[in-house]
């Protein structure tokens, strides 16, 4: 499949080293400012309990967020019930940056919730059939319209950002991009121009019918919710968080809805929806639909109030 082109950055290790000292120095800050901060009680009788720490705040849990290094290979969300930020640690993250966030999360103690996870973390793009724009696949998410009445489509930004043109497996121009928003966010929207192409406001179900879609939202943890791409089809899971933070080799996007939904390559952009309701689109993540992951969606609301558009 195309990969998005990257960049390699040289830096020298002198600035890494300092890079790693500011972080633990905001870690440092951070953890006295929420009152995590280990260290001895002095002169405490024996006989006394140590008061109860007071749970962090959701926003001392925000800036303990917002201070961590951005490593390719990892992501990040608040868990509210637990307080804690939970640091998903994905397979190629290694090296000297993944080894000072670890040492991070671990001095900030238990509100830093490491996890393992097997597999890359990567945003779901290649070849194949579908939506198609420069050699590349992905899956369109949700038809729009504007109070004009044009007619668009939304789907995943790191789609859009590699080419202009949208066509049909056989060639046929749909139409052409209008915007598109990647890495930060992960959402793009194309105009549709050719007139004898149908659009109608429904998600394909591959079993021969489709889901027509009425309205947009946004879910809640916890919440059953569904897929449709162009490489696995449909599948089901559950909301796992949302505001979740991805670090992918092309950048970081920030405010994704984190699910147990499996997708592969080629379901970029892809419906998230539950019911007759949208959602988001697919993002990106880790796993299969054999051995099954963790999937990342763009929220839908977003590029609905920037482009000004409405699902129909």
């Amino acid at each position: 499949m195309p990969g998005i082109p990257e960049c390699a950055n040289r830096v020298h290790s002198s600035y890494e080293e300092a890079r790693v000292t500011h972080r633990r120095s905001r870690a440092a800050v951070l953890l006295a400012a929420a009152g995590l901060a280990g260290g001895a009680l002095l002169a405490a009788p024996a006989v006394q309990a140590a008061p109860a720490q007071a749970a962090p705040s959701a926003a001392q849990l925000a800036a303990i967020s917002n201070s961590l290094d951005r490593v390719p290979g990892t992501a990040w969300y608040v868990d509210s019930a637990a307080h804690q930020v939970v640091l998903s640690v994905y397979g190629e993250a290694k090296g000297a940056r993944a080894g000072a966030l670890l040492a991070t999360a671990a001095r900030l103690g238990p509100v830093v919730r490491v996890e393992r996870l097997a597999g890359t973390l990567t945003s779901y793009i290649r070849g194949g059939d579908a939506i198609y724009t420069s050699g590349a696949r992905c899956s369109l998410g949700f038809n729009v319209r504007n109070s004009g009445g044009t007619y668009f489509f939304l789907t995943a930004g790191h789609c859009t950002n590699i080419g202009a043109t949208w066509t049909t497996a056989s060639g046929t121009v749909i139409g052409q991009r209008v915007g598109t928003s990647f890495p930060g966010n992960d959402y793009g929207i194309v105009q549709y121009t050719n007139p004898s192409i149908s659009h109608p406001g429904t998600v394909n179900l591959y079993n021969g019918t489709s889901r027509d879609i009425t309205g947009a939202g946004n879910p809640s943890v916890g919440q059953s919710v569904c897929r449709s791409g162009s490489t696995t089809g449909v599948h089901c899971g559950t909301v796992t968080a949302l505001n979740a933070t991805v670090n992918y080799p092309q950048g970081t996007v920030y405010g994704l809805i984190r699910t147990t939904v499996c997708a592969e390559p080629g379901d970029s952009g892809g419906s998230l929806f539950a019911g007759n309701t949208a959602y988001g689109m697919t993002s990106g993540g880790s796993g299969n639909c054999t051995s099954g992951g963790t999937t990342f969606f763009q929220p839908v609301t977003e590029p609905l109030s920037v482009y000004g558009v409405s699902v129909y």
